[in-house]
């Protein structure tokens, strides 16, 4: 596969795992055509179905006559494929296996404390996920401070794979804070955190792409119809 063949990628504007793809892209310096799909969850392209005819989910990475699937998956791909730019991921084994430990845990453990938040049936079964996701938080924070090593990524002064990972949380953690009228991410119990997704938003590769909060809370109570 030639570094030169064109580039497409299906994403979604609120979908935080397309910025995940558009982030890599970013930082690769990779120049590729963005096509969006708006209301991915209740229609959907024919080139996002044939692209991903398994899962049929955004993003899809088409390089070439090749489409690459699933967000992570992706990020790898793009960082073995371009030579241009920072590497994503650590060059380290040990550093790449425990990158990505951690970026398995966010999409397992942290995402389905969220969706077990969301989707609690009443109050007990929603202070029960509540608590398990501040503890999965907790965890992650730990893992931040060991790995960032008092810098402001998790693989220090450079933004990397792992923070790629992390970054699909803040928007989605946004919108559960919204709704429930819970902090999970709090200053005396997560701060690291808490800076580092300041500093995750702000870098070049991720702004342009992520939207803020408030975007992201008004597209869940239109997608759920909430008031």
């Amino acid at each position: 596969m030639a570094q030169n063949d064109t580039v497409k990628l299906i994403g979604s504007w609120a979908s935080p795992f397309s910025i995940r793809a558009r982030a890599a892209l970013h930082l690769k310096s990779v120049k590729y055509e963005y096509s969006d799909e708006p209301d991915v969850l209740r229609s959907k392209s024919e080139l996002l179905l044939k692209s991903n005819p398994i899962f049929k989910k955004v993003p899809v990475l088409i390089h070439g006559d090749v489409s690459i699937c699933e967000s992570l998956n992706i990020v790898q791909y793009i960082d073995e494929a371009w030579s241009s730019g920072p590497s994503i991921l650590p060059s380290h084994p040990v550093e790449r296996a425990n990158a990505r430990f951690w970026a398995l845990f966010i999409d397992e453990k942290i995402f389905g404390s969220l969706e077990a938040v969301g989707g609690a049936k009443d109050d007990e079964g929603r202070m029960a996920a509540a608590g398990k996701l501040m503890e999965n938080l907790a965890i992650l924070e730990e893992a931040f401070q060991k790995s960032s090593k008092g810098l402001g990524f998790f693989g220090g002064e450079n933004i990397g794979f792992l923070d790629l990972a992390c970054g699909t949380l803040l928007g989605p953690v946004s919108v559960i804070e919204a709704f429930s009228g819970v902090k999970f991410l709090r200053q005396e119990t997560t701060p690291g955190l808490i800076q580092w997704g300041e500093k995750f938003r702000a870098h070049e590769a991720v702004k342009p792409y992520m939207p803020t909060p408030e975007e992201f809370v008004a597209f869940a109570k239109k997608k759920f119809n909430v008031e």
